[in-house]
């Protein structure tokens, strides 16, 4: 009788364990959800150049982070909003190229997002504004039988750091983001 009991003690002990390794993520894991959105490798960008149909087309930021622009070359994106590179691309063209340029940036295509583990079908997936962790787990063709349903590890950078936090099912995502879908124990 004693055995039994000391064995549940010592697997009850050892579930306690595992649940005191996850620590809460620092606020900014958060906060980055309503920062404004900043450009990345993957993403492809949008420029209209008002009245210059040759310079208006949509661009890729490349794996350095850069746009490669007509006439001004690479300009750096990563870690940029739209406004900044319109800033950027409008001195850049107003340096020998165009009196008074009228540009505006917008983001065509958001970098993908990535998911693994517990899912049908796990890889890479193109990012939809406003995309929670239960629509990427659709895409991903659901939830094995040995899913974890109640909460998902969702791993971003935020400024320059790499941040990983538990969240709901409910929570959005960002372009760019690794959701991790853990193994139920029961």
């Amino acid at each position: 009788m004693f055995k039994p009991t000391l064995a549940l003690i010592a697997t009850t002990l050892t579930l306690l364990a595992g649940c005191a390794s996850y620590k809460p993520v620092p606020p900014a894991f958060h906060a980055a959800l309503n920062r404004p959105y900043h450009l990345d490798s993957g993403d492809i960008v949008r420029v209209t150049v008002f009245e210059q149909n040759g310079l208006t087309s949509t661009y890729p930021v490349d794996k350095a982070g850069y746009v490669a622009f007509p006439l001004v070359g690479s300009v750096p994106a990563r870690g940029r909003t739209t406004k900044q590179l319109e800033g950027e691309l409008a001195d850049r063209l107003r340096n020998g190229y165009l009196k008074d340029p009228d540009i505006t940036v917008q983001v065509e295509q958001y970098r993908p997002f990535f998911i693994m583990g517990e899912v049908t079908t796990g890889g890479q997936y193109t990012y939809v504004p406003g995309m929670t962790v239960q629509n990427a787990v659709a895409i991903a063709g659901g939830f094995t039988p040995r899913g974890e349903q109640g909460s998902i590890d969702v791993t971003r950078q935020v400024g320059g750091r790499v941040l990983t936090g538990r969240v709901l099912t409910s929570d959005p995502i960002l372009p760019g983001d690794t959701l991790y879908i853990r193994e139920r124990w029961f």
